[in-house]
């Protein structure tokens, strides 16, 4: 609903922001879900909003919908890409948390994801007063270390050695 986009090879029309697209059903479904690539629609098979839309109606709105509620509408489209920048955000974080060479970081990590989960949970007017750029800024400079760390690992991998074991066999080992 919220993001526009044009004709091109991933939409087969043009739509602007705000305004729903034509396929978008009455249960907010979408009517041609099983067939966006033959219908010209490839875009919509690759878009991912992080859960972010769900958020916002469910959570930032306390499940009111902009077609039930529309004079929710345009703040709803305002918070949303803030919502999904939050759940990108989220997603980088958790991801990072799996990782085992950033481990040193797993900490500052999992304190970020927990603000940044809070953050999704304020209220319209304080999303959209956020300062995104800086919340981003400090996510990227911890995932620009994990960065670091990962490929550091990868630079220098632990070799394997073989050594015999008491049956006069060998195992591997990490030295």
């Amino acid at each position: 609903m919220v993001p526009a986009f044009s004709t091109s090879a991933d939409f087969a029309i043009n739509k602007d922001a705000g305004h729903a697209c034509p396929n978008l059903q009455s249960d907010f479904r979408c009517g041609i879900h099983t067939r966006l690539r033959q219908e010209g629609f490839p875009g919509c098979t690759v878009y991912d909003c992080f859960g972010a839309g769900q958020k916002v109606s469910q959570v930032s709105f306390g499940g009111q919908d902009w077609r039930r509620a529309p004079r929710t509408a345009q703040q709803m489209f305002e918070v949303f890409p803030i919502m999904r920048q939050l759940h990108e955000l989220l997603w980088y974080l958790a991801e990072a948390l799996t990782l085992q060479p950033a481990h040193p970081l797993h900490g500052q990590l999992s304190h970020a994801l927990d603000e940044t989960e809070s953050l999704t949970r304020d209220s319209p007017d304080s999303l959209i007063e956020l300062d995104l750029a800086a919340r981003r800024q400090g996510v990227n400079a911890l995932l620009l270390g994990t960065s670091e760390l990962v490929r550091a690992e990868v630079r220098h991998p632990k070799k394997i050695t073989e050594e015999p074991t008491s049956s006069g066999r060998t195992s591997k080992a990490p030295t």
